[in-house]
């Protein structure tokens, strides 16, 4: 569920009073995570890479607070559910975008993601969870990137986690990650907490 809150109610007070003005309020973070247990996983159980990947940053998001309020027209809301957003190619060779449930139930978050993005794929028409807080993703993942920054728009204010191509190397696998968030949504100490969630996810598959 999505409620409206009075930002000077919450621990978000200063950063909405200096930031929600601002021409450009988003942050991005690159930090190289080693994803050689996650390749592993994927492989042994017959899972999508990516699909696994989008799970860790549901789990990961969902152990830090800020990630349930987020800024949209000037106001602060909050919500009670988070999904994870992701951009899937359709069958008409464009691209459409498809929201799924964050769930600890890593079975029916699988299930979900496969069935929703399917779907997408063959009707071509977008499908999203406006009662959830939704973490954007890109994934690029026939190039190797070192960071991405992407566009900053005032319709879109929702974190985004975006990767390109995985490295091998002899003895691990490593993935650079890119996190722009809002700065009224958090502070630069919240979204190191999430990119150290993440990789801990990762490493306890």
């Amino acid at each position: 569920m999505k409620t409206e809150i009075n930002p000077q109610d919450c621990n978000r007070q200063e950063a909405f009073n200096l930031w929600m003005s601002s021409p450009v309020p988003m942050v991005t973070l690159v930090k190289t995570m080693e994803v050689t247990k996650l390749l592993r996983y994927s492989k042994k159980q017959g899972m999508s890479f990516n699909m696994l990947l989008c799970w860790c940053i549901g789990k990961a998001a969902s152990q830090v607070e800020e990630f349930y309020v987020l800024p949209e027209h000037g106001k602060l809301f909050k919500y009670d559910c988070l999904a994870v957003n992701v951009i899937v190619k359709n069958k008409k060779g464009g691209i459409s975008s498809c929201d799924i449930s964050y769930t600890h139930d890593l079975s029916r978050f699988n299930h979900d993601y496969m069935a929703l993005t399917q779907s997408v794929i063959q009707n071509c028409k977008s499908s999203f969870k406006e009662e959830a807080m939704v973490i954007g993703t890109s994934a690029m993942i026939e190039t190797e990137l070192d960071c991405i920054v992407n566009q900053y728009s005032k319709e879109f204010n929702n974190p985004m986690v975006m990767w390109g191509k995985y490295r091998k190397g002899w003895f691990k696998t490593t993935l650079p990650i890119s996190f722009q968030f809002h700065h009224v949504q958090m502070d630069g100490a919240h979204a190191g907490r999430f990119l150290a969630n993440l990789q801990d996810v990762i490493g306890k598959l």
